[in-house]
């Protein structure tokens, strides 16, 4: 998969060579509980960043930008920033946070895996694992600064691919109080799955940040519908919103269409 866009030199160039995906600044709405910084505590950080080296956060690569409801609290969602290493062509690992910002908060966890591996997991696992076709076919996903055509082989990549999430810390947004630390249990957060479940004022300050449309993006999408197979958990927030939602095209649960989630009818 291509690399994230690392410096403004290369934002430009992007945009010079081919249309870009979008970019932008999301900042945090928490900060942490606690007291600045020593001039001790600053020398032992710069240190430690000429010294040692980033180990396994160098091939953090990939970035993506996307919305999580928690799967228990539906109407607790929150803007997702993924920081992502593709270890195999099935599997990826992800570090969330609340913004793209260097005073960011580490907020979450994600594990991408394919339809190939959802296929292999026991039935009792699967409901932890969220379908991301809603995600990509609604334009909700977008990977930012890259240029369109390499963001749109990044989303074909990832149809009907499932995450599995855990939010540790709920540092809010702007329109819901965060926590000034982690507090309580880890919480399985979930998809968006129908027009409507997401809040439409979310949606609107990340593409207004970015300078996006979502709806383009879901209109020049429409190309990977025919790729799209039924999901599981598709409908497991149907019903939960206060607003009216309908279908997003393509995105399919896969025990209504008589599927498995995993490409395969069910017996």
């Amino acid at each position: 998969m291509a690399a994230r866009v690392r410096s403004p030199f290369a934002a430009v160039l992007c945009a010079a060579l081919a249309a870009c995906s979008g970019s932008g600044t999301s900042g945090t709405a928490t900060r942490p509980a606690g007291t600045a910084e020593t001039p001790r505590t600053n020398a032992l950080e710069a240190g430690a960043a000429a010294l040692q080296n980033d180990g396994p956060l160098a091939k953090l690569d990939i970035v993506l930008v996307g919305f999580h409801p928690l799967k228990h609290e539906p109407l607790h969602a929150m803007e997702a920033h993924h920081y992502c290493r593709q270890v195999n062509q099935d599997f990826a690992q992800c570090v969330l946070f609340d913004g793209n910002t260097v005073d960011a908060n580490l907020n979450g966890i994600e594990y991408i895996i394919s339809e190939r591996l959802f296929a292999e997991l026991p039935a009792g696992e699967r409901p932890y694992w969220h379908p991301h076709n809603g995600e990509i076919l609604s334009g909700q996903l977008i990977a930012p600064n890259l240029p369109r055509a390499a963001e749109h082989a990044l989303m074909r990549d990832k149809i009907n691919s499932y995450g599995k999430t855990w939010h540790t810390w709920m540092t809010g947004n702007a329109r819901q109080q965060g926590m000034a630390l982690p507090l309580g249990p880890a919480h399985l957060a979930w998809s968006f799955n129908r027009e409507g479940e997401l809040d439409p004022a979310l949606l609107a300050a990340r593409d207004r940040r970015f300078g996006i449309d979502s709806r383009e993006i879901a209109r020049s999408r429409q190309d990977l519908v025919p790729l799209a197979r039924p999901q599981s958990g598709v409908d497991a927030l149907h019903g939960r919103f206060p607003s009216p939602t309908a279908p997003i095209r393509g995105v399919v649960e896969a025990a209504a269409a008589g599927h498995d989630g995993a490409g395969a009818p069910s017996p």
